[in-house]
């Protein structure tokens, strides 16, 4: 059996992933309404691979005993100013979801844990990959974004990312 606080800390978590998803709709709204659906097809894709982590520390829980309660999904509020605003917004929002990944590791950790540190180390793993992602959308957005051209290339190259559900994603 988990202990109550880890629990509970995975529990919270699977409704901020949640929520991810559902803000990275909300990003693929505001670029579709642009006219941008290759930007709009990325965050539609991230917003998939929120759902699976989700759905992923679901699972964990199951599998440990622990009856899963789901909290409301805030409705995501931001405006944007121009097409760099949602690029901005989801790469602050990865490293928050660093930060709460980290801080369920650390309690886990407090409490020798080892079996949720093990399940969490492909988080940990996969939000370097999410983090890396969103800066580098976001360098590239700063360094070609501006040009009629650049911009339709960079819409372009995410127009081509396939969603490959994880085949390597954490023992549960």
């Amino acid at each position: 059996m988990l202990n109550k606080k880890i629990a509970e800390l995975i529990n919270e978590q699977i409704n901020k992933e949640l929520y991810s998803g559902y803000l990275y709709l909300d990003f693929a709204n505001y670029y579709a309404d642009e006219g941008l659906d290759g930007f709009a097809h990325w965050y539609e894709i991230q917003a998939q691979e929120e759902r699976d982590h989700a759905l992923m520390m679901r699972r964990y829980l199951i599998n440990n005993g622990v009856r899963v309660t789901f909290g409301e999904i805030a409705k995501p509020d931001k405006i944007f100013k121009d097409h760099s605003a949602p690029l901005e917004a989801g790469y602050a929002h990865e490293q928050f979801v660093t930060s709460l990944i980290n801080n369920i590791y650390a309690e886990a950790a407090a409490v020798h844990d080892y079996k949720t540190m093990q399940f969490l180390d492909w988080f940990i793993k996969e939000q370097g990959e999410e983090e890396t992602n969103a800066e580098g959308l976001l360098k590239k957005m700063q360094l070609f974004g501006h040009d009629a051209k650049g911009l339709y290339a960079l819409n372009q190259e995410l127009a081509a990312r396939v969603y490959a559900p994880s085949a390597t994603g954490p023992a549960m």
